[in-house]
């Protein structure tokens, strides 16, 4: 860890961003279960309010995972312990969305120190399509001492 930023309050992370294909939505359908037909049978879609098939919530919701941000290393060890998540817009097809990741809270009580995230999904149209938190508990002994 030597030579690495400690992260502060504030600080951005950023994921890398993802066109999504009929075989992003078919995947994650086929790896969870859920074939709902609104993310895949168009002509059901068409009867929706979005006039076509749309990305699974939590499809949405796992983009935003720590583990795929750039400059992931400097967060150091950390365990999840909570997060939570609201959609703003419907993805679909063709739609290229990117997380980006804001710590927002750093603080310490009993168990040790922790991180609070604001997570979100951007589209392409730089509209904000889900936004969220993660919390987690830092493990390395080293940032706790340094905060």
């Amino acid at each position: 860890m030597s030579g690495l930023t400690v992260p502060k309050e504030g600080d951005v992370f950023e994921g890398p961003s993802k066109t999504l294909t009929d075989a992003h939505f078919l995947f994650f359908s086929g790896l969870t279960g859920d074939v709902h037909p609104i993310h895949y049978d168009a002509e059901y879609a068409k009867s929706t309010p979005f006039g076509k098939p749309i990305a699974h919530a939590l499809l949405l919701v796992s983009l935003t995972a720590l583990g795929a941000l750039k400059d992931r290393d400097r967060l150091g060890r950390l365990q999840f312990l909570e997060q939570g998540a609201r959609l703003l817009g419907a993805v679909v097809v063709g739609d290229t969305v990117r997380p980006v990741t804001y710590l927002e809270r750093i603080w310490r009580d009993d168990t040790g120190l922790l991180y609070r995230f604001r997570t979100t999904v951007v589209n392409q149209r730089r509209e904000t399509v889900l936004d969220g938190f993660h919390v987690y508990r830092v493990l390395e002994d080293d940032r706790a001492a340094k905060s």
